[in-house]
Order: structure tokens, then sequence, then C-alpha cells
């Protein structure tokens, strides 16, 4: 047997083999809530695993992120003005305004939409103001001296801080409105002639008028990302003390995280500093609770349907929920369903209900035929990792646009949430079920997600430390980012030649109105004589 020194000797080695002196980091975290902290939160615990210190900047009215848990992530709380349940009952105000919202015409449902983003920005930038206008912490977290900030785009102030500690910042990011941020601010090519933008609920082979519309979504965001980034622009210049603006400090960003894959994406142009890390957060499944395993394994051949609509939606209505129970009352399959409300009184004896769900161990089960969901983007990857085919119920933000690609690819049916009849519901568990293309093509994503050459969470972590080891990554920013619209689109370069093509045109037709006027003359004089 191994003597014990002996054992720690060789220990000792391997860990110096991966964390050699002066290797590990500091990272400081400016997090999102709710399903982007819960895939943040992959990340950290990574980073921690491999022997980096890392520091969450959260609110005293933070929802999800709990500094009271023991981790071995830390915290710094910072006090705002704001409470919980006032940051939990806005959320829950624009995810109901937002599910219900009536789409009528274009502008209106647009109009309506600008406003619900509107009530979350002015709440962020709240929160932003508590934290770069507090000068002991702002102190504090310069003496600290953090390596990299690591932030969620769609939550603006990490780029902010990263400028004020003069740090390098990576972002998180599922996508912006529109793909304009990653345009505008990463220097991402967008053509939309095959690129759909979010929101639009298309897919790259796109007709005339699916063309147009796409359009009209690019200009439209383009227009509202403008009067987005002015609300933050006075903020950023009175922290600062010297103009700027949301562009510019988002220009800065050395890595982009996109959290979508090519089993999720259309083919499009990309950039070295964007980085594709689609399912991070998603791992081979554990084994279930012992009496949520025995009413699984009670379903037999038939299997199982798993139904969540996440960790946002508390607040369906009972007649929809009734109808949602009516429909799964009538599958061969077990139901379990994530729901948290007054039971249904339709509810079938085929569905047990659950406050919470390890969905990734039930997606990952033999018998789950299945997936009902509200489409977000860690359910559908969680989807993807286990190959199971889904119904879609999209309710508000990217989750419409998540459920279309999914459809395109032949892995989900689309269900309208907002005029879902049971019928409706039933028929396309039917389909999804019963119809073997569905479960195949949803293998097929299945397998190129797996068919990588490094995970995606080991890419993240790399990139994470390679911008720490190299104090960003400068050779991977476009000049792009230098330059101004009309000097990217070459007008300037247009508009010179152009010049030169009718300064030639304009010198040629002189000199050869000139020459025939003097042939003229000429000819008129002989004539004469």
């Amino acid at each position: 047997r191994m003597p014990k020194k002996w054992i720690s000797v060789l220990l000792l080695l391997q860990l110096s083999g991966h964390f050699s002196p002066g290797s590990c980091g500091k990272v400081l975290v400016w997090p999102t809530e709710y399903s982007h902290w819960i895939n943040m939160k992959t990340i950290l615990d990574a980073l921690v695993q491999r022997g980096h210190e890392v520091t969450v900047l959260t609110s005293s009215a933070s929802i999800l992120v709990d500094p009271n848990k023991p981790s071995a992530i830390q915290f710094e709380v910072f006090p705002t003005s704001l409470t919980k349940d006032d940051f939990e009952d806005l959320f829950k105000r624009i995810i109901s305004n937002w599910t219900y919202m009536p789409k009528y015409t274009f502008w209106t449902y647009f109009s309506l939409m600008q406003d619900i983003i509107w009530e979350f920005t002015d709440c962020i930038q709240s929160l932003c103001k508590d934290v770069v206008l507090n000068k002991k912490l702002m102190t504090k977290l310069q003496e600290s001296r953090f390596d990299v900030v690591l932030a969620d785009a769609i939550g603006p102030c990490g780029e902010l801080l990263a400028e004020l500690l003069k740090i390098p910042f990576v972002y998180s990011l599922r996508a912006s409105a529109g793909y304009t941020i990653e345009k505008y601010s990463g220097g991402l090519p967008f053509p939309p002639s095959y690129v759909p933008i979010v929101l639009s609920e298309l897919s790259d082979q796109m007709t005339f008028m699916e063309r147009v519309k796409n359009m009209m979504y690019v200009l439209y965001f383009d227009f509202w990302f403008q009067a987005f980034s002015e609300k933050w622009d006075r903020l950023y210049s009175e922290a600062l003390g010297r103009p700027t603006t949301l562009f510019e400090l988002m220009r800065k960003a050395e890595i982009w995280f996109i959290r979508t894959y090519w089993d999720f994406e259309f083919p499009r142009p990309l950039l070295p500093h964007f980085q594709f890390v689609g399912g991070l957060h998603c791992k081979p499944a554990k084994p279930l609770p012992k009496e949520m395993e025995e009413f699984v394994q009670s379903s037999g051949e038939n299997g199982i349907v798993v139904f969540s609509l996440g960790s946002m939606v508390t607040n369906m209505t009972e007649e929809k929920a009734n109808v949602i129970a009516s429909a799964l009352a009538q599958v061969p399959q077990k139901v379990i369903w994530r729901y948290d409300s007054k039971i249904p009184d339709t509810l079938g004896p085929n569905t047990r209900l659950y406050k919470w769900i390890p969905q990734n161990d039930l997606l990952g089960h033999p018998k789950t035929k299945a997936f009902i969901t509200h489409g977000g983007a860690n359910g559908i990857y969680e989807a993807i990792y286990h190959g199971i085919p889904m119904v879609g119920l999209p309710m508000f933000a990217d989750q419409p646009d998540n459920i279309a690609h999914m459809k395109t690819k032949g892995a989900a049916v689309r269900l309208d949430f907002n005029t879902i009849s049971s019928t409706d519901l039933l028929n396309a568990l039917k389909t999804v079920i019963n119809d073997p293309s569905y479960k195949e093509n949803a293998m097929k994503l299945s397998r190129i997600h797996h068919d990588q050459p490094v995970k995606p969470l080991d890419r993240v972590v790399f990139w994470i430390e390679f911008v720490m080891r190299h104090k960003g990554a400068k050779h991977l920013r476009p000049a792009a980012l230098d330059l101004t619209w009309f000097q990217y689109h070459s007008l300037d370069v247009i508009g010179f030649l152009l010049a030169c093509v009718a300064t030639a045109t304009f010198v040629i037709t002189k000199c050869v109105l000139f020459c025939c006027r003097k042939f003229l003359k000429t000819g008129k004089k002989k004539k004469r004589e």
C-alpha cells in the first residue's frame, strides 16, 4: 500500500499542475435574475472549482441571488431603495402584461412592449446608480483588484463597472432585442436577407414578404436601441466625469458568450470574439427522488410527459389551468407538471403536480416522451441535450423565437398560449409522441450538440481565463468597432468614387464639347473661305 505521505505529495503535484502560482484570478460578477442567474451560476461554480475567487455584486432586493446560502462564491451586497417585494412584483407585472398582451398591429404591440422594457430598464438603472455612486463600495472594489468582470448584457452596468475599475470585461448573453446590441456594440454582421431578427419568429428561408417583415423589425429595433442607449448615456457620463455612451462602453467587451449553438441557430456570419456556448448548464441525468421514480415507472410503455413553464410564470389563470389539465387527462402517458397554484378541477389521475421538479433529470429519463415548455433557452437546451421533442407554449421575450427555431428544425409543435384549447394541446402531444420524425429530429439536434471538440462550459472557462491571463483579448476585436456607420458601410468611399466618376465625366464632357465647338468653328471658317 502507498504511504499516506506519498499520496499527499502526489495530490499536491497534481494540484500544482492545474493551479500554478498566480494562475488563479479574481472575478467580479454583475448578474441578472431568474433563468439568467441560474445559467450564470453554472459558470461561476466552474470558475470556483478551478480555484478562482468569484465575487457577485448583488443588491439587497435580489430575488434568486441568495448570499445567505452556503457557497464558495462570495457576495458583495449593496443597499438599494428597492425592496425584494418591489423587485418581485415588477417582474410579475412585466411577465403578466407581456404574456397576455394582445397582438393588434405591429406598432401597437411593440409600443406596449417598449413600455414594459422601459419599466425594467428604470429598475436596473436604479440598481446601477446605487453601486457606481456609492463611493465607499467603489473604493472597496478598487482595492480588491479584480482581474475581469463577467456581466449579463441584458442588464447594463457591468461595462460601466469595468471602465471605472479599469479592468477587462466579458458578456454572457442569450440574444438582445433583435441582435441590435451584438450588431452595434459587438460589430457582428447582420444581413437581414437571411438572418431572422429576434421576435420575428422567422427562419433563414424567407419569402419576399417575410424579408420585408424582417427589414421592418430591423429598422424598428435600430431606432429603439438608440433610444434605449440614450436612457443610459447620461448616467454613464456622470459616473465617468466625461461624455460617453452605452455603445462606447459595450464595444469594449473582450468576449461575447452567446448561449446558443448551431443545434439551435441558423448559419450566420460570426466574429472571433463571439463564442457560442449554448447548453453550458446541461449535464447527464441523475436518479429521480424515490416517490417520483415510482410514479414514472408506473407509466409502463406509454412513458411520461414533462410540463414546465419555467421559474417566472406563477400567475396562470384558473380557466387556462383547467383547459390544460383537461387535455393532459386524456393522454395515455403519465404527466409531471410543475405548477404552484390552485389545483385545476379537471386534473386527471394520470397527472401529478409539483412546486419544483428536477427538470434536467426528468428530461434525461428513458421514459420521457415529450416536453411541454414555455420555450425558455435553458429548458430548450435541456431538451436538445437529451433528444426530447417539444410542444411549445411561448409566452414572452425570446420564447416565441426559440420555439420557432425548434419548429423549423422539426423538433417541436407551437401553440398559442392565449388561445389554446384542450383539443389543440391534445393533438399537439399526440403529434410529437406518435410521429417518429419529431423524435428523430430531436435526436439529430442532440447528436450535433454532443459532437463538439470542447464542452460549452469548458469553452467559457477557457476564454475567461484567457482574458485574465492576457489582460484582455484585443487581438480578436474587429476594426469595425472603431469606424463610424458611414465608414463601416463604405459610404465615404462610395461617395468619393462617385465624385471621381462625376468629375471625370464632367471633364471629359467639357473636353468633348470644347473639341466639338472648335471643330464646328474650324469647319465654318473653311466653308466661308
